[in-house]
């Protein structure tokens, strides 16, 4: 069965990063929980797909303040499929050279943050534009994304270079270059991409390593709690204390 073939490929990426990147998400982790002990912010970018990540690990159950997502609408929302905001002109923007920079004029930065970028393949400008923006700026990029399959290609940028050539701090997440990762009969085309179970599975590998990292530092954590679990009277509270505190933090940016 092709879904018994998905899930097989699902495991064999996931393995792949427990066996090949434990030492990777741990350099990550400790950079982020640098930024984040001082009350500086990790910033998150992705597009299309590779916005999953960001959305996933904040505001989320069971994550915590620290992280900051830039999600831009244009590279992200495109469920459309066609009309506005829809395929054609994101793979479009993703490839146009400036915007990443344009993107980086709506936020304050500081050298202490560190900006985390999520690319399969690393090879589209806007990704680039923002690590090299952030290297300017004297923040240390982390990238995660297929990196061992991104060798030898050429990146649609002027500087040359792939962000994972670019990044300080690299966690590969495995996947072929391809994504789709079965084969069905009669299609040259594959169904069924994992990058996108890599990606959360690394997310949350390194997550609650810079959660240990931080706890173990004696650094109190803003959790978001369940606010579905019956019994839980203070869950409200809590909730209303992390959102607090992501506002405090978040004034300046």
């Amino acid at each position: 069965m092709l879904a018994q073939i998905w899930l097989e490929n699902a495991r064999r990426a996931m393995d792949q990063i427990e066996a090949g990147q434990m030492d990777n998400i741990r350099r990550a982790a400790e950079a982020m929980a640098d930024t984040i002990a001082v009350e500086r912010w990790v910033h998150t970018f992705g597009c299309g797909h590779a916005t999953i990540p960001v959305e996933e690990m904040y505001p989320r159950i069971g994550g915590f303040v620290g992280f900051h997502p830039m999600v831009e609408l244009p590279l992200t929302f495109f469920t459309n499929i066609v009309g506005g905001m829809s395929v054609h002109q994101f793979v479009f923007l993703e490839r146009v050279e400036g915007y990443g920079l344009e993107i980086m004029k709506g936020y304050n930065f500081d050298p202490r943050d560190c900006i985390w970028l999520f690319s399969h393949s690393g090879i589209n400008a806007v990704n680039i534009d923002i690590a090299l923006e952030a290297k300017r700026q004297g923040m240390k990029v982390i990238a995660y994304g297929s990196v061992r399959e991104a060798e030898g290609k050429r990146p649609r940028h002027s500087s040359g270079k792939t962000l994972f050539e670019l990044a300080d701090i690299l966690v590969d997440t495995c996947v072929p270059a391809r994504d789709a990762s079965v084969p069905l009969k009669g299609h040259v085309d594959t169904v069924g991409p994992v990058s996108t179970i890599a990606f959360v599975t690394a997310v949350w590998m390194t997550v609650t390593t810079v959660a240990e990292i931080l706890a173990d530092r004696g650094v109190k954590l803003f959790i978001h709690p369940s606010h579905n679990v019956p019994g839980d009277t203070t869950a409200g509270e809590r909730l209303s204390d992390a959102l607090a505190e992501y506002k405090r933090r978040i004034a300046g940016v």
